[in-house]
């Protein structure tokens, strides 16, 4: 049940995340579109820039979790490169569940009210060109740390498995860095 959940996380973010990724591409392009404009045609656009403003929000808030999936996310990891692996499944269930998981909780909490007045106003942009759709994207600072605490708790599972039953983590390990597997096979 807990590698099925795991599965199940891991598939949802690499999902998301590679959909998130091509928010990128838009963003360059809505970008360079704006250069143009401005520079090139000498007219600018309130929407476009907030659309710049939308995208990369998006992109960010939604691939935050993806992020930590691939474990990508900076490191001061002096010591925690060269532990061995039940070592750092301790640090990963600590940290996931002691200062991780209670973060992300306490934003959704401080920040319900504040998405909550938005949807209900209805808010849009204060520029009377801009876009309608504030609301929405404030919903972002919402949806951002439940999909922390999907992965928070995708993380703590894989690194309750590590300690508990490490036959069952490891072939989770092999699917989430099959480079370091594949280091680690040549070097045994």
């Amino acid at each position: 049940m807990l590698t099925g959940f795991i599965r199940w996380q891991n598939r949802f973010q690499n999902t998301l995340g590679q959909a998130v990724a091509w928010l990128t591409l838009a963003l360059a392009l809505l970008t360079f579109a704006v250069v143009v404009l401005r520079y090139g045609f000498n007219t600018g656009s309130i929407a476009l820039q907030e659309g710049e403003l939308y995208l990369h929000a998006t992109a960010f808030m939604l691939g935050a979790a993806y992020t930590w999936l691939k474990d990508a996310h900076v490191r001061v990891d002096i010591f925690y490169a060269h532990w061995p692996r039940r070592r750092q499944a301790w640090v990963e269930l600590l940290g996931t569940l002691l200062l991780a998981l209670p973060m992300f909780a306490f934003i959704l909490w401080v920040s319900w009210d504040y998405v909550a007045t938005s949807w209900a106003i209805g808010e849009r942009s204060t520029e009377d060109s801009g876009l309608p759709w504030v609301w929405a994207l404030k919903t972002l600072i919402l949806i951002m740390p439940a999909l922390m605490m999907l992965q928070g708790l995708s993380w703590a599972a894989l690194a309750w498995l590590t300690l508990r039953r490490p036959e069952q983590a490891e072939p989770l390990w092999r699917e989430l860095r099959p480079a370091q597997a594949e280091l680690e096979r040549e070097t045994v």
